[in-house]
């Protein structure tokens, strides 16, 4: 069996934002439910004086990618990294984190993923993690290989970082070559590429750089074939789907109106962090 994609989807135009900064949005969903449990998907290039000082998230995870440069992340916690170009971090704000990512020195080149927690998690307590480059198990094959940072791959896994399941992986295939991508049961993942051109899913549709094609599965394990046309660079996501209602507002993820309102409330009085479900 191999699975045929649900879709095929291309970033945003990339914007400027302030002096030093530019962003687009890769994933920005207004209807959540074809994309569960994924959010939300940026991409930025920011250097100092920009970043993102010190603000506020409940109810979901960040998982961050480095492509170039050097991140600076400091939270309420006294969590603190430093991450270098193909480092992952792993951030759960839960029930509420305040924290800040800033530019190294040279800038940062970042995709940032929000990741949903499902109701019965959201009130976690924050917690925050590092995966260095060199800690993912590199996998080879004829023509790619395949830097695996979570999940299970050509019989190797790497535990998730994130408190929601989690797979996630870098990819490069030479042309021509080809390899089959896990899926779960009851997932849903997508593959976003970098460079290059690549064939995916039963009907080998194209999709080029700067496209993401995505697909799930219902019942039974299955797997997404990929094979490129050009030398490919691509990161492969997937994560278990959650089929519940979302309301997202500024940076609050929760699942009613009334929940949105209590975290903008405790943030407003200084609870943000205190509160727990």
């Amino acid at each position: 069996m191999a699975l045929a994609i649900d879709r095929i989807e291309t970033a945003g135009p990339r914007n400027v934002l302030g002096p030093r900064h530019q962003n687009r949005l890769i994933i920005a969903p207004q209807d959540h439910r074809p994309y569960s449990p994924f959010l939300f998907l940026a991409e930025d290039w920011f250097a100092p004086p920009a970043g993102f000082p010190t603000h506020p998230h409940r109810g979901m995870e960040t998982v961050t990618f480095i492509l170039e440069g050097q991140m600076i992340h400091e939270d309420h916690t006294g969590a603190h990294g430093e991450l270098e170009a193909g480092d992952v971090q792993f951030m759960t704000a839960g029930g509420g984190v305040m924290h800040s990512e800033m530019p190294g020195p040279r800038g940062v080149h970042s995709l940032q993923l929000w990741l949903n927690l499902p109701a019965a998690k959201k009130m976690t307590p924050a917690r925050y993690g590092d995966q260095r480059a060199a800690e993912a198990a590199l996998i080879t094959g004829e023509g790619y290989e395949a830097r695996l940072y979570a999940g299970e791959l050509g019989g190797e896994s790497r535990p998730h970082g994130s408190l929601w399941p989690l797979a996630l992986m870098d990819l490069r295939l030479e042309a021509g070559a080809a390899l089959a991508l896990p899926l779960k049961a009851g997932w849903r993942g997508f593959l976003l590429v970098l460079e290059g051109e690549a064939q995916v899913g039963t009907g080998e549709a194209p999709v080029k750089a700067d496209q993401h094609a995505w697909a799930h599965v219902a019942e039974a394990d299955d797997v997404l074939p990929v094979s490129a046309r050009t030398a490919v660079r691509a990161l492969f996501y997937a994560a278990p789907i959650i089929d519940e209602p979302v309301v997202a507002h500024g940076p609050f993820v929760m699942n009613t109106v009334d929940e949105i309102r209590q975290a903008f409330l405790d943030y407003q009085t200084g609870r943000l962090t205190a509160v727990r479900g």
